[in-house]
């Protein structure tokens, strides 16, 4: 879907779509047009806000790279278990680890088993929108190793896990998350 900083190309096609109805009207007036469509006064003010939000670097959502030592049970449990898929996997060598990226929904995870890429017992914190059929769906799946409660936080509830290789995930559903 088109934003305003798409502005210039949506000009040229407004002013390609009215030559084909026999309007022609000038970049300048189509330009003017587009601003008036998201709330500008004129170009000069939207063009003003699409050079500061180049300008500004836009941050994205981490990505947590998690250690792993055995490729089966990460995918027991990554896979399996919490019901990710795999997006790609990565080998230099047919004889080195695995490293994956793995996803649900919008939740990007690394798997690694690479030495030094991550060190293990670490904790990602993963905000989640549904938290209550997602316990259930763990409970129905009888992980033999894993028995997770649904904790109350002043915050939000919770799940809180840890993989094979000792990494915590706490899956939260914050108050007020939108």
């Amino acid at each position: 879907m088109r934003n305003f900083t798409d502005s210039k190309s949506m000009a040229k096609t407004l002013r390609a779509g009215l030559a084909a109805q026999g309007v022609d009207i000038p970049h300048a007036l189509a330009l003017e047009l587009v601003a008036q469509q998201f709330g500008a006064a004129d170009w000069n003010t939207l063009s003003a806000r699409i050079l500061a939000r180049q300008a500004k670097p836009l941050v994205r959502p981490a990505i947590p790279i998690i250690r792993s030592f055995d490729e089966g049970q990460a995918q027991d449990f990554y896979l399996d278990y919490l019901g990710f898929s795999v997006d790609w996997q990565h080998r230099h060598a047919d004889d080195l680890p695995l490293y994956m990226q793995v996803s649900r929904s919008e939740c990007l995870l690394h798997i690694s088993g690479h030495h030094g890429d991550a060190t293990p017992g670490g904790r990602s914190f993963i905000r989640i929108e549904g938290i209550e059929a997602f316990h259930q769906e763990l409970k129905s799946k009888a992980y033999r190793n894993l028995n997770p409660g649904l904790d109350r936080q002043p915050w939000g509830l919770e799940v809180n896990l840890t993989d094979p290789f000792g990494n915590r995930l706490t899956f939260c559903e914050q108050r007020g998350q939108g």
